[in-house]
């Protein structure tokens, strides 16, 4: 019998714990996938992540793959299309966000080459380790994502509050917060160069 591995969500949804195994806190730095993660993020909020991973699929094909150059085309009868679209979560001011937010980022592309190195910057390019023991010292935001909040604000992103931006940097593995007995713990910390 195999060695039973430890993780630091309780979990028996099988969606969940392949997003926990392969991809929540793993570094990302290609602007499409972090497109969709701040699409899913902001799309989280008020909701729970499970209901987000179990609608994703139909967001990625309502929303052309999550590729940024293709939503910030999007017309008004593109929009209308989202909010008809039974698949997806239907929220008008959120869909309004993803639209805007893909023509956010191409300005953003535009000033610092691509929107991995602008969003890396919060971080000093480098994933932030917490250590963490247990959650009851899980932050719901940091000094990082409410900086990272007042510019994306700033440059004209929506729904990028500082509790957002910290579940996105979160998920887009700017910080690693899997528990220091989670397996995936290590891991990350190797791809973060910050292995023993």
């Amino acid at each position: 019998m195999g060695k039973k591995l430890v993780r630091c969500w309780k979990t028996d949804d099988p969606l969940l714990i392949k997003y926990h195994d392969e991809e929540w806190s793993t570094p990302l730095h290609d602007d499409k996938r972090l497109f969709e993660f701040l699409v899913l993020d902001s799309f989280q909020a008020g909701l729970s992540w499970e209901l987000i991973l179990k609608k994703r699929e139909a967001l990625r094909r309502a929303f052309d793959n999550f590729d940024p150059k293709k939503v910030a085309k999007y017309t008004d009868q593109d929009a209308k299309r989202l909010l008809n679209n039974p698949e997806i979560i239907r929220n008008n001011a959120k869909i309004l966000a993803a639209i805007n937010n893909a023509r956010r980022l191409g300005g953003v592309q535009k000033d610092f080459g691509s929107f991995d190195a602008f969003i890396w910057r919060f971080v000093g390019g480098k994933t932030i380790d917490h250590a963490l023991k247990d959650y009851s010292h899980l932050p719901s935001e940091s000094e990082e994502s409410r900086e990272m909040s007042t510019e994306l604000r700033r440059r004209g992103f929506k729904f990028v509050g500082p509790t957002i931006c910290y579940a996105f940097m979160q998920a887009a593995g700017l910080v690693n917060d899997h528990l220091v007995r989670c397996f995936r713990y290590d891991q990350i910390r190797k791809m973060s160069g910050k292995g023993c």
